[in-house]
């Protein structure tokens, strides 16, 4: 069993090209639920998903991300998935969402000590459950960047953001545009995050 779940673990991988069809609402409630059940600082459990299927929804989330980096100027230190976004957005076209069939923002109250912990914890849940259904997940960083932005809190609001929320991370959600259709699971060789045993 221990085996089994760390061969499990270790095979999750992000996927960034999808097909077009849908998520069985099964699958896509399964992998809410499992986000749901995700540990909180205090079993607060305040982390508000926001799970957007509206194509409509996710198009013009993605014209105003576009719209925002393309203002931005990429510095020597500017993080690099950041910087990618800028320039992509400078070029046009630049969807952050993968053109995936479901986004999942993870939101929480912007004066919670733990509020980014929480909304990792819940994300990693649904990655893995995601993994567990054959579906194909993303981590997703461009709404968590632009969270203080007036438009982009004035959008969110218009589709159940709380006044007092804010988000701090995000996932896609779909089907892997491969060939079988399953997300790619050869695990990565890892030679990062360094162990000290005392």
């Amino acid at each position: 069993m221990t085996e089994t779940m760390l061969d499990f673990i270790k095979s999750r991988r992000s996927t960034r090209k999808f097909r077009p069809c849908p998520v069985e609402e099964e699958k896509l409630s399964a992998v809410i639920e499992a986000g749901r059940y995700a540990p909180s600082g205090g079993n607060n459990q305040s982390t508000h998903l926001l799970v957007i299927t509206d194509r409509a929804v996710m198009d013009a989330l993605a014209c105003l991300a576009e719209k925002l980096f393309s203002q931005m100027e990429v510095m020597p230190d500017t993080y690099r998935s950041l910087a990618s976004s800028i320039r992509a957005s400078k070029k046009g076209g630049y969807v952050f969402h993968y053109h995936a069939p479901v986004l999942i923002l993870t939101a929480n109250k912007a004066s919670y000590s733990n509020n980014i912990a929480d909304c990792a914890c819940v994300l990693e849940n649904m990655m893995l459950m995601a993994n567990a259904l054959d579906l194909g997940s993303c981590w997703i960083n461009q709404i968590k960047w632009l969270r203080e932005a007036p438009e982009v809190l004035e959008f969110l609001r218009g589709i159940g953001l709380e006044e007092d929320e804010r988000v701090f991370g995000g996932m896609v959600l779909g089907y892997a545009d491969t060939e079988n259709g399953l997300p790619e699971r050869k695990p990565l060789l890892h030679t990062g995050n360094p162990v000290t045993r005392v």
